[in-house]
């Protein structure tokens, strides 16, 4: 039988193991990029561009299955898709409205912590917080 870890067998404690799974999280964070630049600037590409990069992003499909629906080359739905990753990424280098919206999401957050602890503070304090954290919000606003 082979050693445990906290309930994890060490055969899959592996360095293999350990690069596969950054691999998966660094693709989950691209496709999370690509969803927020979708969802934040997807109105501003073309009719075509929106219908291609929505399918490839949202719906999942391979670069072949979009090729053959719309009728063009797999090569030619890559460069497409390639495209309008620089479009939506120059929007947001221009506009910031991601960084703008994770910022005040994060505050929000914030908020909702401290009113988890409303019986464990003093009111005051609570509100001098959710007040200080409220302006910044307008202000990045």
């Amino acid at each position: 039988m082979k050693e445990t870890f906290l309930g994890v067998k060490k055969k899959y404690l592996t360095p293999a193991f350990f690069c596969c799974m950054i691999a998966q999280v660094i693709n989950v964070d691209k496709i999370l990029e690509q969803s927020l630049l979708f969802d934040f600037y997807g109105e501003l590409l073309t009719d075509r561009q929106k219908e291609i990069y929505e399918r490839f992003v949202a719906d999942d499909l391979s670069l072949g299955e979009i090729a053959e629906e719309a009728g063009i080359s797999r090569q030619g739905v890559h460069d497409l898709i390639k495209r309008c990753n620089q479009t939506l990424r120059g929007y947001e280098e221009k506009l910031h409205l991601i960084d703008k919206f994770l910022a005040v999401k994060d505050k929000v957050e914030r908020i909702d912590r401290l009113l988890d602890h409303y019986e464990e503070e003093n009111a005051e304090a609570l509100i001098q917080s959710i007040r200080k954290i409220s302006g910044e919000i307008l202000e990045e606003l």
